[in-house]
């Protein structure tokens, strides 16, 4: 089933205003949900909004809330997110990450006090179309065990690099588990078996079902080792520079909440061969392509590459929806 982008931004514009947004802010949240499912980001649009109301129902989410500046360091603030909407504190401290990179070139903006910031690459895709390199990332509840261990203590800690490249920018957008727990849960829903190995069974056997790894949180971190130790060292990073809680934190509380994420803007408006710099982007980009795909008919894409295709395509035949949830929204 497929609806037009118009009427999905309009009933999640019409169900956030019903609970109490102003209609500026309800307005910039239903766009960001619906710009995530017309991406093929469906984990983070149609498929999390559910979730978020019921987030707000046990009184994680303030609507009012708007991040607060607590200290500011130059090039560095950090902002209280006072429990407020996470897609609408990221959003702004993105937008204030890029005006402080407008001014020093480059600008980072560390929030805690936050809610879960939905689909992280529309704040890299701000920075791309600001001429921008954008860097970001968040805790998260523990929700994947450190390499080695079998208990969740780590989280899975996603982490986005956009980078400027014309109408298609470069945008990797990954969590540091194999499978973030929204495409679990999508793969669950269906019945399917994931593509590969995702993490461990209560009988400690690795699997591909995704249900399973759900009942026991064990997911294997991207390149095993590395992985884990790359989330431990951004929740430190993240937790640190916004003086906000680490992951082992956040499992402290009822719900997950109160989260700390960074955002850096840099700008390339005053390099003096920022012409050659967009160029080098451009051919190595070109060149990657090249490479001989593995399957005939499948070729190489860079990342963010593909997403633009799938944007095209929805924007032209409707976004693909999970009918259960869609209903469940209609019905609100």
């Amino acid at each position: 089933m497929r609806v037009t982008y118009e009427t999905m931004y309009q009933e999640f514009l019409r169900v956030l205003e019903k609970r109490g947004f102003t209609h500026e802010r309800a307005a910039l949240s239903a766009k960001l949900y619906a710009d995530a499912s017309r991406d093929g980001v469906y984990t983070h649009g149609l498929n999390r909004f559910p979730k978020f109301l019921k987030s707000i129902d046990k009184g994680c989410v303030d609507i009012q809330a708007i991040p607060e500046l607590e200290e500011s360091f130059g090039i560095l603030e950090r902002f209280n997110g006072r429990r407020g909407p996470g897609n609408l504190n990221a959003y702004a401290c993105m937008e204030r990450a890029i005006e402080l990179a407008k001014q020093f070139t480059i600008g980072c903006v560390a929030l805690n006090n936050t809610n879960h910031w939905m689909r992280p690459g529309n704040y890299g895709l701000m920075a791309t179309e600001e001429n921008c390199i954008g860097i970001l990332w968040t805790n998260t509840i523990p929700n994947m065990p450190p390499w080695g261990g079998k208990d969740a203590r780590l989280g899975n800690n996603p982490v986005v690099l956009a980078i400027p490249n014309g109408d298609t920018p470069v945008l990797v957008d990954v969590a540091m588990s194999m499978f973030s727990y929204g495409k679990l849960e999508s793969y669950a829903r269906s019945g399917k078996e994931l593509p590969v190995d995702g993490g461990f069974n209560k009988d400690q056997k690795i699997t591909r079902n995704a249900a399973e790894i759900l009942e026991t949180h064990q997911c294997i971190p991207i390149g095993y080792w590395k992985g884990s130790g790359l989330s431990l060292a951004l929740d430190l990073i993240a937790a640190t520079l916004a003086g906000g809680r680490t992951s082992r934190m956040v499992g402290e509380l009822p719900a997950e909440t109160e989260l700390s994420q960074i955002f850096i803007a840099i700008s390339l408006d005053k390099f003096s061969d920022q012409e050659i710099l967009l160029r080098n982007i451009r051919d190595t980009l070109e060149d990657m392509k090249t490479s001989s795909p593995v399957e005939e008919g499948k070729p190489v894409y860079y990342p963010g590459e593909n997403m633009m295709k799938t944007r095209k395509e929805n924007m032209k035949l409707g976004i693909p929806v999970d009918e259960n949830i869609w209903k469940q929204v209609l019905e609100m």
